[in-house]
């Protein structure tokens, strides 16, 4: 079995979003078409499989550090706020998508609370056959 990171990552993720589409576990709720995803974004994302693909790359990242949590997940998806004259600060990303795909990730059984020292969210076996099976 090939590392996550011999893969280039945008072939990756659109093949894990792929994927994860047919997972009956990671529906779409309907006011994501409504918010914004981080306060440094102007308007809500517009994309189509946007669910899918933000699922994919949270999966990514979790199995690429090992343990995550949703605060290191909001610094990943953050970015530079434009606060017009002044200058540009970074704010983290939202948290309520991350937890809610994270949650369904728990639910799906590819993810499982990590016990120890390290809070935040490990890959199962069930999660690593999934990930790797995705580029075969």
């Amino acid at each position: 079995m090939l590392d996550i990171r011999s893969y280039e990552p945008g072939k990756y993720n659109a093949a894990l979003a792929e994927a994860l589409t047919k997972v009956p576990a990671f529906k779409q709720p309907e006011w994501v078409a409504f918010v914004k995803t981080s306060p440094h974004k102007e308007r809500p994302t517009f994309e189509e499989h946007f669910w899918h693909k933000r699922a994919a790359s949270i999966l990514r990242q979790i199995s690429i550090h090992g343990v995550i949590g949703v605060n290191r997940l909001r610094s990943r998806y953050g970015g530079k706020k434009n606060r017009g004259m002044k200058p540009a600060v970074f704010r983290p990303a939202g948290g309520k998508i991350i937890r809610l795909l994270l949650q369904q990730t728990e639910q799906a059984g590819f993810t499982e609370k990590a016990k120890g020292k390290k809070a935040g969210r490990q890959l199962t076996e069930k999660g690593k056959e999934f990930l790797a099976g995705v580029m075969k």
